[in-house]
């Protein structure tokens, strides 16, 4: 039986960097995972004024008493969704703000319309112009009700941000996501001296500090890149232990494993995932936490092609989400998709094949792809991928995976 230990969670830490800049402190973040997108939020942070120090590869300290600007470089912010919770920060901490439209993964257009909703029900003005979100208040914003169309994690965060420091009322956000990563940073801020009440739940509530104090804080383990493990080492047929996760945050992930015919034993802060035989097909939808995430469909999309049976996905968060469906079919997948619909009928067998990383999860969905295919496949364009995994490759070569980077 082989182990391998997740890192920190991605979509927890590229919030509670820019949540750093609330703070009249300085604060020691551990747990970090070594990936693009929490380089690229560091580097936003530093080029507004923070002092950032590297502790260890999991590590840092950042000091935002000296930050001086509201306008994070375009080049920076266009290269990451998350940049977009700077905007919640910084009109918090400035009362006013202008940041580039979201970048990261191509799933169409990210509207940004209840992120604006939220910031004007907390007394600021919002517009779209050439590429720039501008978010202004003309005193410190102020408590406020906001009812969110609906669920939406950005919106969420961002809400939660713009809220921390408004002059001691209280915002009281409905139809709140949910997500650990919510969770959180809740956490985060509420042992820095906030006051946040009822995150993980539709219902939130937040009453308005004068100040934020440094310390030191870890980010809770990455849900994805443990359920991503957690389908590489199904497919495969392996026995793997996944140490440092937090079992509660793979409910939904591990019941579709089982209802697949995979083992799962869970423990306080592991989970062991071993073969019991031929796995069958299953219908998913992805869904908002507690749900099945949709940050997990390529994975599974990639291990029920060679199921038995056929496999119906249903998309229910991204419009686009099944672009990286092509580069699957290379390997010899069967797979037909008609809107936010794909039927996979399993086959016994796939077989190496050049591919590309389309996006952050279609590139690991190409990974364990090629995990499972006969021969040798070439996934290409791992930037994708290195944006939400720290050395993937590592840890399943680790695992007795023969994966390799190369340099071509």
């Amino acid at each position: 039986m082989g182990e391998v230990s997740v890192n920190g969670a991605k979509n927890a830490a590229v919030a509670i960097i820019p949540a750093c800049i609330l703070v009249n402190g300085i604060c020691r973040i551990e747990n970090l995972p070594c990936i693009e997108d929490v380089s690229v939020s560091l580097e936003i942070a530093k080029s507004l004024g923070a002092r950032i120090t590297y502790l260890s590869r999991d590590a840092v300290e950042i000091d935002s008493r000296d930050v001086c600007s509201a306008v994070p470089p375009q080049e920076l912010a266009g290269r990451i969704r998350a940049s977009y919770y700077y905007i919640g920060a910084l009109l918090a901490k400035f009362q006013h703000a202008t940041v580039p439209l979201p970048g990261g993964c191509n799933f169409g257009f990210r509207p940004m319309d209840q992120h604006m909703k939220a910031f004007e029900a907390l007394g600021a003005e919002c517009t779209i112009k050439k590429g720039l979100i501008h978010a202004v208040s003309k005193g410190p914003l102020r408590g406020g009700n906001i009812y969110f169309d609906g669920v939406t994690v950005g919106a969420t965060i961002n809400a939660i941000l713009a809220s921390v420091l408004s002059a001691g009322e209280t915002t009281i956000i409905e139809n709140a996501a949910k997500e650990p990563h919510i969770v959180d940073l809740a956490n985060f801020l509420n042992s820095r001296g906030a006051n946040i009440k009822g995150a993980g739940t539709d219902k939130i509530r937040i009453t308005g500090v004068k100040e934020l104090v440094g310390g030191t804080y870890s980010v809770i383990p990455d849900q994805i890149e443990a359920g991503t493990l957690m389908t590489a080492a199904a497919a495969t047929h392996g026995d793997v232990m996944i140490k440092n996760v937090i079992p509660q945050h793979l409910d939904s992930i591990s019941a579709k494993l089982i209802e697949i015919g995979v083992g799962i034993e869970e423990f306080d802060d592991s989970v062991r995932v071993y073969d019991k035989g031929q796995h069958s097909s299953a219908n998913i939808k992805t869904l908002p936490y507690p749900g099945f995430p949709t940050d997990m469909q390529p994975q599974l999309v990639a291990m029920l092609s060679v199921a038995e049976g056929t496999s119906v996905i249903t998309e229910g968060v991204w419009d686009n989400r099944f672009q990286y469906v092509d580069e699957l079919r290379k390997l010899g997948a069967d797979i037909t998709v008609d809107g936010n619909v794909a039927v996979i009928r399993g086959k016994r067998a796939l077989s190496g094949a050049n591919v590309m990383a389309t996006d952050l999860r279609g590139g690991v969905g190409m990974v364990i792809g090629g995990l499972i295919a006969e021969g040798t496949t070439t996934i290409g364009h791992l930037l994708h991928i290195d944006r939400g995994y720290e050395f993937i490759e590592r840890k399943l070569s680790d695992l007795g995976a023969d994966i390799k980077r190369v340099d071509i």
